[in-house]
């Protein structure tokens, strides 16, 4: 054999190799034993939404005025 395939096969086989140590080194250190849905990012979880300063004159869409019933026409 040439030496540009023994070199070719050992290429090849120091590149599973190498794959093969950055699959387990970069696997998940997290053991889930209890089961649970936890991502173990952390803190306090709060779903309101912010408290917002506006400026006058501006609301929010769910603050608009409700609908009012229409006025009687006019006859003149």
């Amino acid at each position: 054999m040439s030496s540009l395939v023994i070199d070719l096969i050992l290429c090849g086989f120091a590149y599973v190799v190498l794959i093969y140590f950055v699959a387990t080194m970069t696997k998940s250190k997290i053991s889930r034993k209890d089961g649970n849905s936890d991502d173990g990012d952390g803190g306090v979880e709060d779903f309101s939404p912010p408290k917002i300063d506006l400026p006058p004159g501006v609301i929010w869409p769910s603050g608009s005025p409700k609908t009012k019933k229409p006025n009687e026409p006019v006859e003149v």
